[in-house]
């Protein structure tokens, strides 16, 4: 696959010019946006298993990165403030580093069978605070961390992505099968993927095993 070159003439470079392609905003849209979390917003979050942590680096690199646990993992401490657990993860630790770097923070939180989602944008912080921590604990084991989010905009996301996805319709689900395992393009990326079915049946079983055990 040859690399995709763009015109620069067909570039846009500005707002204005931004703009000029699309019909001015509703005002029920820009009026949408909250500084705090309100009773709609909290309710929405007490509801969402999974999220989406979008965060930058320092030199302005972005990254995404999905958060999931049980129903409502995610506390509600005040109406600008809320607490994500870091659960174990590959140790990359590319969200955590970046809020290091730049606390600037998006998130994107999602309920099953809900086509509207919720987006929350803030600044972060990374926590130890034993008894926040403790409160965050799932059989018996505490996250070595929380990220702490000061709220500053909240507003609630039209459907249309969704519905355009058709993301919770089961006609419209895929075969997993139809894709390599996880462990087989992964390896296949990096040292290789062994040829032998067997061996990899075994890796796949592996990881399957590691997921029981470290979930939390």
């Amino acid at each position: 696959m040859s690399d995709f070159g763009i015109d620069p003439a067909h570039m846009i470079r500005d707002e204005a010019s931004l703009r000029s392609l699309f019909h001015a905003t509703h005002e029920l849209a820009v009026q949408k946006m909250l500084g705090a979390l309100d009773t709609h917003a909290q309710d929405f979050i007490s509801r969402s298993p999974f999220l989406c942590l979008g965060t930058q680096d320092g030199k302005g690199r972005a990254d995404v990165s999905p958060r999931g646990d049980h129903v409502g993992f995610v506390r509600i401490l005040d109406a600008h403030t809320l607490a994500i657990p870091d659960r174990p993860g590959n140790n990359r630790l590319d969200s955590l580093s970046n809020i290091i770097a730049n606390p600037a923070v998006g998130l994107l939180f999602i309920i099953p069978g809900y086509d509207d989602t919720l987006r929350v944008n803030g600044q972060a912080t990374l926590v130890t605070e034993p008894e926040l921590l403790e409160s965050m604990s799932v059989n018996g084991r505490a996250p070595r961390l929380a990220i702490v989010v000061r709220v500053s905009e909240t507003f609630l996301h039209c459907a249309k992505a969704f519905r355009r996805s058709h993301l919770w319709d089961p006609a419209h689900r895929q075969d997993r099968a139809e894709m390599p395992s996880l462990v087989k393009m992964i390896l296949d990326q990096t040292t290789g993927a062994p040829d032998d079915a067997e061996e990899m049946r075994k890796l796949d079983e592996g990881l399957e095993a590691d997921y029981s055990k470290s979930l939390y």
